[in-house]
């Protein structure tokens, strides 16, 4: 993680929580709603969308593991180490970007698949102390072929990070996670649409 001591910044710190909760109502995807708070020293996070695609394609993009470096920002690597029937270990690496801060992620984590609908992650080991989160998919009451995609968790980074850092930092990062996976989401299905394969 890289800190620019200066007075000035830190008194702009100060403001950080509420610059960013204004900017990232403005600057994320329509209709990604991302809402963090804390959670002892922890983050916790809950990001929602609705997605008009298929629950299938949902699912396999969700478990695209070795493919999400391709879509999902702040990821620079993914790559399945073992599946084992619905459980998947996960060795990723990514960075996460905050204004002056950057915090590299390197994790192992376990995806334990619940199809059609859900799949829970926790951390294995990496430089987090805690990540523990679940992706959720519910078919909108009333719209055929809508669904709701939920990702839902705890994040706490290893390096002690004072919160007023790592609560903007976090929810920065689930959100652009989470948008760049809509977005691939819908690409898909906007290619399933024209008839064009994978």
């Amino acid at each position: 993680m890289t800190l620019v001591p200066h007075r000035r910044l830190q008194r702009q710190l100060a403001l950080l929580p509420l610059l960013w909760c204004a900017a990232g109502a403005a600057n994320a995807a329509e209709k990604v709603v991302v809402h963090a708070w804390r959670l002892g020293d922890a983050v916790q996070v809950r990001a929602q969308a609705s997605v008009i695609a298929p629950q299938a394609l949902i699912w396999r993009t969700l478990t695209d593991y070795d493919r999400l470096a391709e879509f999902v920002p702040g990821i620079s690597q993914s790559r399945v180490l073992e599946r084992r029937g619905s459980t998947s270990t996960v060795a990723q690496v990514g960075t996460a970007h905050l204004w002056f801060f950057t915090y590299r992620i390197e994790v192992v984590v376990e995806s334990s698949e619940q199809p059609p609908d859900a799949i829970g992650i926790r951390l294995l080991k990496g430089n987090l102390k805690q990540l523990d989160g679940r992706y959720q998919i519910d078919q909108v009451e009333g719209k055929e072929g809508e669904f709701l995609l939920t990702w839902s968790g705890v994040i706490e980074p290893a390096l002690p990070v004072p919160l007023l850092i790592a609560m903007p930092l976090m929810r920065a990062n689930i959100a652009e996670q989470f948008a760049g996976m809509v977005r691939e989401v819908e690409r898909r299905e906007a290619r399933r649409a024209q008839g064009k394969a994978e």
